[in-house]
């Protein structure tokens, strides 16, 4: 029996996969719990039709991510702090003041998406590296100059 899944079932599949059931599973545990519906003609229409149009929001989504990461690609964010006589900063350049500063640049990122190879605690350039979810890197120059 051809059944779509409303929700997410461990060792079965997502929801909106459709998938082959025993007549059984389906009746008894599947349909009585709201977890999938029988696939008649125009449910499996309707669902094809719900997945183009996701995976033409998810194709939209990817190329606007694209877009971001080719305009943060070589992106030089500069920051001034006070530091000492070996050029050691008081403090570290955050995650969240690189997040604010991109907020200035009219990007959105959140603070957990921002890699940073080592932590910036001294004056000079460094690199730091924005990554989203579908395996986009961008990569920033950090610059920090004496305050």
């Amino acid at each position: 029996m051809k059944v779509i899944l409303q929700k997410d079932i461990k060792d079965l599949g997502k929801a909106g996969d459709l998938l082959n059931v025993s007549t059984g599973y389906f009746r008894n545990f599947l349909f009585p719990r709201n977890l999938a519906l029988e696939a008649t003609e125009s449910k499996v229409k309707e669902w094809e039709h719900l997945k183009k149009v996701s995976e033409a929001k998810k194709k939209k989504a990817l190329e606007e991510k694209k877009a971001v990461v080719a305009k943060l690609n070589g992106l030089t964010l500069n920051f001034k702090a006070t530091a000492g006589e070996s050029d050691k900063l008081f403090g570290a350049v955050t995650h969240l003041e690189i997040s604010k500063e991109l907020e200035k640049h009219g990007f959105s990122v959140d603070k957990r998406d921002i890699v940073l190879d080592e932590q910036i605690k001294i004056l000079g350039k460094h690199k730091a590296h924005v990554k989203f979810a579908e395996g986009l890197v961008a990569e920033l120059s950090i610059n920090v100059e004496r305050a």
